[in-house]
């Protein structure tokens, strides 16, 4: 069985983590899933931005920062007290809010107006947050960026968007570009579509501007790792997340690999709740809790959820279940790959 670059089965506490390669800080962090792939990359993640309480426990409990604010990066942007490490970082990470994107929403209707990302939380335009978080790179200067969204965010009348968060990097001083990923090449074992920002700074690179994406200092984001089907990930160690009286009716009668709104029965409903199959990756997994297993009469379990996102099996939850940690977050093996491209391409090769 070929071997994957990054095990999706690890451990914190077996992880080593080198810390050689250069200083990161991550904003819209969430619980640590970015942070975890440059960790696992060899990076060294001194400190972290996030709007939302619980997850900044999350964060805290795992990973112990050294630099921590819990605020909007709308206010966090204009702060005139960050310390100098933060103007001397390798990469400043991010992944705005992208909800206002997904196909899976409103889209549209939703642009431009405020809302609260999660309850409790500050309501905000969630499409600007972006321009917010260039602002910030624009302020640090880090010698590189990259940002993450959601894949909506290249259709339709998206792609306006997407002009604007090019030219707004090359105001802040930054050649971009951006690539359409697919998670389940790359050793996670999930199809999850991402857009991947990558921005490194004008004056670290001398060559002619029309060349920096097609020749040097192109970052190769080519991967080809081999599927990992779910039957690789199922798990029998915990059997206590059963499904409510109707969803398990339609779920005896539903085909693996298909959709609960399959059934007859559904009468429209369970549109997103899924029955797995062994034979297959399993799709892009979100926060809300709607993918079951294939022969057991119950949804994914913590184990699952961790191996599926490539989670290492014994991150603290803090009471947060795990399906909204791992649905909010970048898979840590997917980012573990793209760091681990940018320091071999870029930061040893080019910019150092």
């Amino acid at each position: 069985m070929t071997k994957h670059k990054f095990n999706y089965k690890w451990t914190l506490k077996d992880a080593n983590f080198t810390k050689d390669k250069g200083t990161v800080f991550s904003c819209f962090s969430c619980g640590g899933g970015s942070t975890m792939g440059y960790k696992l990359a060899g990076f060294d993640v001194i400190g972290c931005n996030e709007i939302d309480p619980k997850m900044m426990d999350v964060y805290k409990a795992n990973h112990n920062p050294r630099f921590s604010y819990l605020e909007s990066i709308t206010t966090f942007k204009d702060r005139d007290d960050l310390p100098p490490e933060l103007y001397n970082l390798d990469i400043l990470d991010g992944s705005p809010p992208c909800s206002s994107f997904s196909m899976a929403g409103t889209r549209e209707k939703d642009w431009g107006k405020e809302k609260k990302f999660r309850e409790g939380q500050k309501e905000q335009v969630l499409d600007t947050l972006f321009f917010d978080f260039i602002d910030l790179a624009k302020k640090l200067q880090p010698k590189v960026v990259i940002a993450e969204n959601v894949n909506g965010l290249i259709c339709g009348d998206a792609k306006k968007y997407v002009n604007k968060i090019l030219i707004a990097f090359s105001e802040a001083g930054y050649f971009v570009d951006y690539r359409l990923l697919d998670a389940s090449k790359m050793g996670v074992p999930q199809r999850r579509e991402r857009v991947f920002f990558r921005a490194v700074r004008k004056d670290l690179y001398k060559g002619c501007f029309t060349d920096i994406f097609q020749s040097l200092p192109a970052l190769d984001l080519v991967f080809n790792e081999r599927p990992i089907l779910f039957k690789e990930i199922s798990d029998n160690t915990d059997e206590s997340f059963n499904l409510p009286p109707r969803a398990g009716s339609l779920w005896d009668k539903c085909k693996k690999g298909k959709k609960l709104s399959s059934v007859e029965e559904s009468n429209g409903s369970f549109f997103n709740e899924l029955r797995v199959s062994q034979d297959e990756v399993l799709p892009t997994l979100t926060s809300q809790d709607k993918v079951y297993h294939s022969d057991i009469r119950r949804r994914l379990n913590n184990i699952e959820y961790f191996l599926a996102t490539t989670f290492p099996v014994d991150y603290a939850l803090n009471k947060t279940k795990s399906s909204y940690l791992c649905g909010m977050s970048v898979p840590p093996v997917m980012m573990a790959q793209i760091a681990t491209r940018v320091y071999d391409q870029w930061l040893k090769e080019i910019l150092i």
